[in-house]
Parts: C-alpha cells; structure tokens; sequence
C-alpha cells in the first residue's frame, strides 16, 4: 500500500497562500487540495495560474468546490471544468451546498443520478469528480451513504471520506464506512474534531488506529489529504499533520505484517 499525501488548509490572505505552495513540498507532500479561494482567481486565466505554479508537481491534485445540483450543475460547473482540465487537476471534490434539514430519500437518488451525469463528462476531460459528504448536506447520516450510492449505475463518482464530518455527523465508526464503500473512496480528508471544533490530527477525540487499520485492510493507495481548519500555524500544522497521517499508517502496516 503506497500512498500518496497531500494537504489541503484554508488561507487568509496571498502572502497565507504563497506560504502554502512554497512550503508543501519541504514538508513532504506531494499534493495540495486548493479551497475555493486559492483558485478562483485564476479560473478565468489557467495560463497565470501555470506560469506562478505549474512548475510544483501536485500543486492542484484537487479543486475543492461547492454548489447546489440540479440540471443547470453542468452549465455553472463548466468554466471550473475548463481551468481544471488545463492546469491539469486530477479531481473536483465536490460539496453539496443544500442543507440536509428537508432532503428526503428521493431527493438523495435523483442526486445521485444528476451527480453521476456529471461524472461521466468530467470522466471525458481526464478529471475525477469526488463527493465530498459533509455535516448538514445531502449525504450526512449513515444511511444517506447507502441510498447514494446503490443509485450510481456506474462508478462515475468517487467518495471522499472527511473524518471529522462523519464524527459531527453522528458516524462514529468511520473504519466501517471505509470498509464498506471501499470500491468508491477515491479520496481521504483527514482532521481532527473535539468540543464541536476542528482540531489538528492529533489533538482531537477521534480514534484514527481504526482508520489506518482500515485503509490498510483495503488496500487503499490513492490520496490522503490532512484538512487542516483548525486556525493553527501553516507551517506547524503541516508538518504536525504529515507526520500524524505517516506513522499512522505505518504502524497500521507493521501491525498487519505481524499477524
């Protein structure tokens, strides 16, 4: 099982943003995963965006977005679609912006369904589109997963599994929902959660040897992003999220080589 780690964090400011390209790589990951705001300057002018930063391998491995889905996904999505392709993203992690409060089962299969429509056409422009499930949207509680899923005719969008939103969300056995929905993970963003807050991995209440173990037992060799939201230091958090993510693992491979 060989991983790939990236990081993901949002900024305040172009000199926070400046930070977090230049200092991803020394801090050993391979990958950022931009927040909305780190890229939507430059979704008109892909060229830009290629000349400050396409010479760092992985520097948009995602396009974190957001939005509502419905017929019109499609046209709104496409100029993002468009910069993605260019600058050579492999995957939109996509956030459903509509609140769970009044999203029924049928709604969750008919967005299943668009969302899988989707899928294809970023499939056709070599891009991943990856469903983010988040606390208060669509596929929130554990049976959401269920119904979401069982609908996609086709494995068209892949899942990405936000630790700290399951935990808020009321999920607490996040190793059975990696094990469960193994064949879509495509994706992992990592974070730490206590006392309703985002923390660093690490410093929250959630038990990650589970998960590692987990992620282990299925052979899982994709992306694995530390989501850092705590407000912390960029540089701090970093490395404190890097070497949390890769002695985890580790151990979680030592420990199944010894059985």
């Amino acid at each position: 099982m060989s991983v790939k780690f990236a990081f993901s964090r949002p900024t305040q400011s172009d000199e926070e943003r400046d930070l977090l390209f230049r200092g991803y790589r020394s801090a050993g990951y391979e990958g950022l995963q931009l927040k909305h705001g780190q890229y939507a300057p430059y979704i008109g002018e892909p060229e830009r965006f290629l000349e400050e930063w396409g010479m760092l391998p992985g520097a948009a491995s995602a396009l974190i977005a957001g939005g509502v889905v419905d017929e019109e996904s499609r046209a709104r999505l496409d100029p993002l679609l468009a910069f993605a392709e260019r600058i050579g993203a492999e995957r939109i992690v996509f956030c459903h912006g509509l609140s769970r409060k009044h999203v029924t089962a049928d709604d969750i299969r008919r967005f299943s369904g668009l969302l899988s429509e989707l899928g294809k056409e970023t499939q056709q422009r070599g891009i991943q589109l990856s469903l983010h499930h988040h606390y208060d949207q669509p596929v929130m509680y554990r049976e959401d997963f269920d119904i979401f899923f069982d609908r996609l005719p086709e494995r068209t969008v892949g899942l990405t599994v936000d630790t700290a939103h399951l935990v808020k969300s009321g999920i607490t056995d996040i190793a059975e929902i990696v094990t469960g929905f193994a064949p879509y993970i495509d994706n992992f963003h990592m974070k730490d959660f206590a006392d309703g807050e985002w923390r660093v991995l690490g410093e929250g209440g959630i038990d990650f040897e589970p998960v590692f173990r987990a992620m282990n037992t299925i052979r899982y060799d994709g992306w694995v992003s530390a989501d850092e939201e705590s407000g912390g230091g960029i540089q701090e958090g970093m490395r404190q999220c890097f070497d949390f993510m890769k002695q985890g693992l580790q151990e979680a491979r030592d420990k199944a080589g010894r059985r």
